[in-house]
């Protein structure tokens, strides 16, 4: 679509940066504001929790990208620095923040349940405006297609692959997704049965949307665990589920009994 928006000179800023740029301010005003609110944690504090998170999820998203193909990445690993900025995975992101979110949670002896309700909901905004980022800079891009839902990548710095080529939009697909399990948060959000009950949900419904999504996924550097049958995504999407469900279910099953 538009991977480049504006030239400042010899700076160019890309559509991509801006729109992750936009979607970590709406996410950390959110946080913010229901922090305080609602838990009574000063927005200062917020910044600092953001921070690690950017930090962790930078780090995470790198290296599960890096670990998609290992052989090329670190062998020499000067090619790890080739097109830095770009290649990120979100489960890498989403796995390496949550440890540290609650590791930041118990040293600031914040509620951790109540805030991960919260976050999850921040989460999905930055994602949000993440995949739009991705739409416009081509990448996550989809298989050709001749459904009417297919998008033309013309663009010549356009990551998609091949150009001028119908394809499906699954980074629109995602946004699709996101934007549904923000709306089912916020209706869960004022009849929640338990603390965590939020989070769960998120986890629950992305990983599976995730999964149907991938099979219309065009970009193969993702990597596969089966080739052509089971990407990385998958397989961690499975796990995330099979453990997420069990504790839903464990908490709920809690909930259900204190109110006896």
């Amino acid at each position: 679509m538009h991977p480049e928006l504006f030239d400042i000179g010899n700076l160019t800023i890309h559509t991509y940066g801006f729109m992750i740029m936009l979607g970590a301010i709406s996410g950390y005003l959110y946080m913010a504001n229901a922090g305080q609110k609602e838990l009574g944690i000063k927005p200062e504090k917020i910044q600092n929790l953001a921070l690690y998170i950017i930090v962790a999820a930078f780090i995470g998203g790198k290296l599960l990208f890096y670990m998609e193909k290992p052989d090329y990445y670190f062998s020499p690993p000067s090619n790890m620095l080739k097109n830095f900025r770009q290649g990120f995975v979100f489960y890498g992101s989403l796995l390496f923040a949550i440890p540290v979110a609650i590791w930041f949670f118990r040293k600031e002896k914040w509620p951790l349940w109540p805030v991960l309700d919260r976050l999850a909901i921040a989460g999905v905004i930055v994602h949000l405006f993440g995949r739009m980022g991705c739409f416009f800079a081509g990448c996550c891009y989809g298989t050709p297609t001749d459904s009417i839902l297919g998008v033309t990548f013309t663009d010549e710095h356009s990551q998609a692959n091949p150009l001028h080529t119908s394809l499906h939009p699954t980074q629109l697909y995602e946004a699709t997704l996101l934007v549904t399990i923000l709306g089912v948060l916020w209706m869960f959000k004022r009849h929640k049965r338990f603390e965590g009950q939020l989070f769960f949900i998120y986890i629950i419904m992305y990983a599976a949307g995730r999964s149907v999504i991938e099979i219309f996924r065009g970009d193969l550097r993702r990597g596969f665990i089966i080739d052509d049958v089971l990407s990385h995504s998958q397989f961690i999407s499975i796990i995330l589920i099979t453990i997420t469900v069990w504790t839903y279910l464990r908490f709920r099953k809690k909930a259900a009994v204190k109110k006896k």
